[in-house]
């Protein structure tokens, strides 16, 4: 059975934007929040049943003041997938302080945000999802996105606790760390920094497909898991992290080394 109403951020672009098409085109009444205005018009023309919100997850008055449009509006929430996020990358020792903070305030703060506002009512009922899209970034950690490693190794973190904390409740929550994806995230790391890493990753054609992604999620809710790891390349690299992590990263400074 599909919920009823879907609360997806970062839907204007990437994985949101493909999961919230998917609910939308089996009936669910999808609220998508995005600082991306021209993306959000863009997928919410696309269907009826897509509602738009402009909303900076980093911000916790604007998720409660949109949470509380969205219920007023569509009802209660029945699935949160949150996947909001940012990626401008750099040498640690070269990025700007406030940028560094930015990342996190995002991508970490914008999960304890979501998940602070749409948890209380879904315990409540004793019904619900919630989606939390961390990264095997958050273990595997990559030259010059050590701002992002470090923000998505939090949420990795909030997320695995959160699933402990609540378990028993009625409340599915589950943890997605995919490896890098073929997104428009990207685009922001190549368009700060560009890491040698995903540069070669790109040429490499070595992304992640977002559709396969959202299959594994989707099977994944059907299922009950809580920590989920889509394809081999994630389940892989967590587990050389897990079990050589020195020799881990000597191959990551070789592949780095090796990058025209």
């Amino acid at each position: 059975m599909n919920p009823r109403v879907v609360l997806v951020t970062g839907g204007a672009s990437g994985m949101g934007r493909i999961f919230a098409q998917r609910m939308a085109e089996r009936g669910s009444a999808v609220a998508v929040l995005d600082r991306d205005l021209v993306g959000l018009e863009d997928v919410a023309g696309n269907s009826s049943q897509i509602h738009a919100f402009h909303c900076d997850v980093s911000n916790l008055h604007e998720v409660r003041s949109c949470v509380e449009q969205v219920t007023r509006e569509l009802g209660s929430i029945d699935r949160a997938v949150h996947c909001a996020a940012i990626m401008p990358t750099a040498p640690l020792v070269e990025q700007d302080a406030e940028e560094i903070r930015r990342l996190m305030s995002v991508n970490y703060g914008g999960t304890v945000n979501v998940a602070k506002t749409v948890m209380p009512t879904m315990l409540e009922r004793g019904a619900g999802e919630l989606v939390i899209f961390g990264s095997t970034g958050g273990s595997v950690l990559v030259p010059e996105c050590g701002a992002y490693c470090a923000s998505k190794a939090a949420t990795n973190a909030f997320a695995e606790v959160l699933i402990e904390e609540t378990r028993g409740r009625g409340v599915h929550v589950m943890l997605v760390c995919p490896p890098l994806v073929d997104t428009p995230l990207l685009l922001q790391a190549r368009d700060s920094s560009d890491p040698k890493m995903i540069r070669d990753s790109i040429s490499r054609k070595r992304l992640a497909d977002p559709e396969s992604i959202i299959d594994e999620v989707e099977r994944g809710l059907s299922r009950g898991c809580e920590i989920l790891l889509p394809g081999i390349e994630a389940k892989l690299v967590m587990l050389a992290r897990r079990i050589a992590p020195r020799l881990l990263w000597r191959l990551l400074h070789h592949f780095d080394r090796g990058t025209s």
